[in-house]
Order: structure tokens, then sequence, then C-alpha cells
């Protein structure tokens, strides 16, 4: 009785959850007079709202452009951040505890406080209407993943790379050679995180991209809105077929890699 009141509770929270998906994908095959009726099933089915938004906005181009932007975001995160924190959690040097203590406060400060000098800092580079900003940042590691890391590298058996280095091995050959392959659940895990990050961020399109051709998901769903959602045409079951194009990505995302991302959020927690 215990086992199925626990079932039917899970029962309850998915279909709380999954409640505004399954209505996003409904009121996405509905035509335009019934697409605010609440009804999950959609009648009258019109599949065509799908053929009509990929014929009117290049959801192709801006979806090759999130993979791009969302690839190297989650690279770029993931590498810099793992090196950063194996730096702290196997070598021993002056003011490494102070020194790790700055990079976690600056997880206190509001990404608002340096947009505009960051922006600038492109600008004066020459690359602020490109998609180089949108990931270029993470080559520089983030604090939150730096501190995950750590924790997963000061988990594995440091006796294994004491060994290693009265074999000669150099520390660099010990973070590619032991250190990654060992931490692979938990370099997962940032590179979901990243990926899911990139992939819906709207703010840094917003800021830096001007050309169509190089929107991201979320900047062309804007544009999308601008167009046939409130103030433009009003064709709202345009938008929702868009949106629901914008999803499914993510959510194939996470089925194929929930099996690495729980593993690596459970190993975490036990360590």
């Amino acid at each position: 009785m215990k086992r199925l009141g626990v079932w039917a509770g899970l029962l309850v929270v998915t279909a709380a959850f999954g409640y505004p998906f399954w209505w996003l994908v409904g009121a996405s095959l509905k035509d335009r007079a019934h697409v605010f009726d609440n009804a999950l099933l959609p009648r009258p089915f019109s599949p065509g709202n799908y053929v009509e938004v990929w014929r009117a906005v290049p959801l192709l181009t801006w979806i090759g452009n999130s993979v791009a932007v969302g690839l190297a975001a989650a690279a770029a995160a993931t590498l810099t951040s793992a090196l950063v924190a194996f730096g702290f959690a196997m070598f021993r040097f002056p003011g490494r505890d102070l020194l790790f203590g700055v990079v976690l406060a600056t997880m206190m400060l509001p990404g608002a406080v340096t947009m505009v000098p960051v922006y600038l800092e492109w600008h004066a580079l020459g690359l602020a209407t490109t998609q180089i900003p949108l990931w270029a940042q993470n080559l520089f590691g983030s604090a939150f993943y730096i501190f995950l890391l750590r924790q997963f590298f000061l988990g594995l058996p440091r006796e294994v790379f004491d060994a290693a280095k009265v074999d000669g091995a150099s520390a660099w050959r010990l973070f590619i050679s032991m250190g990654l392959p060992l931490a692979k659940p938990g370099l997962v895990v940032v590179f979901v995180f990243e990926l899911k990050a990139a992939w819906t961020d709207l703010v840094k399109p917003l800021i830096y991209l001007r050309d169509p051709e190089l929107y991201t998901v979320p900047r062309g769903l804007k544009a999308v809105l601008d167009r046939f959602g409130e103030g433009g045409e009003e064709q709202w079951e345009l938008v929702l077929a868009a949106s629901t194009i914008a999803t499914v990505p993510m959510v194939l995302l996470f089925l194929v890699a929930q099996r690495h991302f729980v593993r690596g959020t459970v190993t975490q927690h036990v360590e």
C-alpha cells in the first residue's frame, strides 16, 4: 500500500510538471480560433501550423546557430572549469584556499553589473555583432562549475595520482589521462547544464546579435513573437509551434544523457 501511494504521488507530480509541455504541444496543433480553449486534445487538428511557421522564418538556421553556440559554450565551460578545478583539488600552493574563496565570491556578482563593461570590451575588439561573445566568455571558466568539479576531483583516490607522479607523469598528463576520464560523470553534468543554459539564453543574443541569419533559437523566438504574437498578426498557433520546435531538442538531450546526468548528480551528492 505504501508503495502504491508513492507511485500515485509520483504520477501526480509528473502530471503537474508535464501539463505545460502537453498544453504547448496541443495548442500548437490547433487553429487560431481554438488556441486558448484549454483543451488538451486539438480539435480541429491543424499540423499545418508547423509547415507555415517553418516557411515563414528560418528556423533551421536558428537551430543550427544554437547548436553551434551551445556546443562551443558547453565545451569551453567544461574544459576550462575542469582545468581550474583540478588545480584547486590536486595541488597545494600558497593562498590556494583564499584564491578559491575569491572564485566562489564571484558568484555573488550579478551579471547585470558586468554586462556593459563586457559589451564595451567586445565592441573594442570589433566582435560585438558576432556570435563569439555568446560562448567565448566561457573560456574563463565558471565559478559554480569549478566548485562542482573540484568536489568530484577531491573524491577521487589521491593515491592513484601520487603513484603516477612517482612514475614521472606531468601535471598535464595527470589531468588529461586520469583526471578527465575519472570525472566523466561530473563533466557530463556540467556539459548538459551549460548546453541547456546556452540554448535558452535570450539576454546575450538580444545584446549582440543584429543579423537575423545569426540569431539563435531564443532570439528567433523573440522575433516570431514580435511578428505573430501580441502587437503583430496575433497568430499564436504559429508562436506556439515555433516554441515547441525549440523545446523538443532539450527534451531529447535529457532523454539521451539522463543516465550519465543522474549518475553524475547522485555521485556528487554521495561524495
